[in-house]
């Protein structure tokens, strides 16, 4: 049980690294469209991205499917930069009116690329762990806990600053989103591929 909850440990501090802020990047644009009366559909989202997030890392603990680094460094920013376009283009749709569907989908691909961008260095952890369901588990827990507390911190600024200075929820997102990219921008130059 205790390497179960150093894995929980884990996955948290993967999620909540200020260091390595994509994966809070990533979540505050996919959260800034939505609020407190949307928090079914946000967490919905949220385990989606765990879900093919681990996915990811299994297949590649597995040795099932191996990606190039630097090319999934690169994506990282895109996902995050085509999260935050997509929500200046749609600011003004209200949350109970967008395709959920196409938000789904999207989130678990960018899930997966994501996951695969820690796949090498779990891979290294887990070399010398036989068993390798619980730790992943583990890693899982801890990813979905941390996120919901980022997805909290989100709607809870959206709630605070549409309250305080009466702002409109598509006001919210498009300043959030421009916000988003224009710290995206530089990741995007620094992981450049070719």
């Amino acid at each position: 049980m205790g390497n179960f909850w150093f894995y929980i440990q884990m996955g948290l501090e993967h999620v909540l690294d200020l260091d390595a802020y994509d994966h809070i990047l990533f979540l505050a644009a996919l959260a800034v469209p939505f609020t407190f009366a949307n928090w079914k559909k946000i967490l919905v989202l949220a385990t989606i991205f765990t879900i093919t997030h681990c996915a990811s890392l299994a297949l590649s603990v597995y040795g099932i499917l191996l990606v190039d680094v630097g090319l999934i460094e690169f994506l990282i920013p895109i996902t995050i930069f085509f999260t935050a376009i997509h929500n200046l283009f749609h600011a003004k749709k209200l949350a109970a009116h967008r395709n959920m569907v196409l938000y789904s989908v999207a989130t678990g691909f960018f899930g997966l690329v994501h996951g695969f961008g820690f796949s090498n260095y779990f891979k290294m952890l887990m070399a010398g762990e036989e068993e390798k369901i619980s730790p992943l588990l583990g890693f899982a827990t801890g990813i979905e806990f941390s996120q919901i507390l980022i997805l909290l911190a989100v709607l809870s600024a959206n709630y605070i600053v549409r309250s305080l200075f009466a702002v409109k929820q598509h006001l919210f997102t498009q300043v959030m989103s421009i916000i988003i990219l224009f710290i995206t921008i530089p990741m995007l130059f620094a992981t450049f591929p070719w």
